[in-house]
Formats: structure tokens, C-alpha cells, sequence
């Protein structure tokens, strides 16, 4: 299904907003990654470009060494936010 997208893509060449959790995903297909806070209030707190040749073969591009510097200096970013992310999962409910 990802090649497809990246196909219909490079086909006709329109804008893309493409919203995922999954960052091998949005490295794979993206031009560019915006990195948001967690919520609420959420808000961007990192932008990366995407370097990476065009056209993709997304399981192939996943090998590649710019691939996986991406993937270190984002998951940088990330990190932090998925543990806030965590920790809001297991506050108790307050009662109303």
C-alpha cells in the first residue's frame, strides 16, 4: 500500500498530508517529518527534512544509512514525547 501512495504521488504530483504514529513510515514517505508534542495542547517541536532519494521502494529504503540517521536524530525528538504520552495513559480518572 505505501508504494502505491508513493506512486500516485510521483504520477501526479500533488500535496500530501499524510498523518501516522509509525516513524519508519513517515521517513519512508515523506519529504519532510513535523514531530508534534503530545497532547493536550499539542503543538510541532521538530521539523526534519527527508533527504532520501526518490523514487522509494519503502521496505528498501529502510536500509539505508541516511535512512537510519534520520531515524536516530527524530526518535531524539520523539522519545520524550511518547513517554508524556505514556504517562497520561495511566493518570487515574478523576471523578466528577
Amino acid at each position: 500500500m505505501e508504494n502505491e501512495l508513493l506512486d500516485l504521488w510521483a504520477a501526479k504530483r500533488k500535496g500530501v498530508l499524510f498523518i501516522t504514529h509509525d516513524l519508519d513510515e513517515a521517513i519512508s514517505m515523506s519529504d519532510r517529518v513535523v514531530v508534534l508534542s503530545a497532547g493536550p495542547g499539542t503543538h510541532p517541536i521538530g521539523e526534519f527534512a527527508i533527504d532520501l532519494p526518490r523514487p522509494r521502494d519503502v521496505a528498501e529504503i529502510r536500509s539505508h544509512l541516511r535512512f537510519v540517521e534520520l531515524h536516530a536524530q527524530i526518535w531524539g525528538v520523539l522519545c520524550e514525547e511518547v513517554l508524556k504520552g505514556y504517562q497520561q495513559q495511566l493518570k487515574p480518572a478523576v471523578a466528577e
